[in-house]
């Protein structure tokens, strides 16, 4: 990836107009010459980025009595394993649930019943407690390591379509920032990637609703 190439995009991008609201900045990766269909040919991983992606993260505990008084100081929103049959009843109230939070962490040792609780509306939507994201956790865990831990947390996923796209920051993080992040998860993406650097097909860098600028 060209450093200056990188940077006169980021240039081009703070040049643009500016809107009523704090807009996010985000890499596109375009990727070429994937078999999809080949699981080996399928991306997908977490990543903490080194400097701030520019945006809260929402993140909701699915834990018993072990964790419930440290995960109701911590985390944003917590339900405990007494009140999942309230749930397993209202189907809305799950639904509403699995949209409202980025992240939900579950206590390992009731993962059975988080999986017959909320499953089959979770799983469908990509919110099921992930252990590659470190969302499932003991009953003695530090959840504040782990609600901070999140909060530098991305996504990479090119599973359904050749291209992977996530938040590196906003239009107010530092171009330095944004650069260290980009590259951060530029380099992660290609150690991915069965043929490196050779199934990247093209790269960008945009505002939420501003024009891609190419890096490469």
């Amino acid at each position: 990836m060209d450093e200056t190439k990188l940077k006169e995009a980021i240039s081009k991008l703070k040049e643009s107009s500016k809107r009523n609201f704090e807009q996010k900045v985000d890499l596109v990766i375009n990727l070429k010459n994937l078999d999809l269909k080949n699981p080996d040919h399928q991306i997908e991983f977490y990543l903490k980025l080194p400097k701030s992606k520019g945006k809260k993260t929402t993140i909701c505990a699915l834990v018993g009595p072990e964790l419930g008084d440290q995960a109701k100081k911590v985390m944003d929103f917590v339900v405990m394993q007494a009140e999942f049959d309230n749930y397993v009843k209202d189907k809305r109230k799950v639904k509403k649930l699995a949209t409202s939070y980025d992240y939900f962490v579950a206590q390992a040792n009731i993962m059975p019943k988080i999986a017959t609780s909320f499953g089959r509306i979770f799983g469908p939507k990509g919110k099921m407690p992930n252990p590659k994201a470190g969302c499932i956790v003991p009953p003695n865990a530090n959840l504040q390591q782990v609600y901070d831990r999140l909060q530098g947390t991305v996504k990479l996923s090119g599973k359904k379509a050749p291209l992977i796209q996530t938040l590196v920051g906003n239009e107010k993080s530092s171009d330095a920032d944004l650069i260290e992040n980009i590259r951060y998860i530029y380099n992660n993406v290609i150690h991915h990637l069965p043929q490196g650097e050779n199934n990247v097909k093209s790269a960008y860098v945009k505002y939420t609703m501003g024009k891609p600028q190419k890096i490469m």
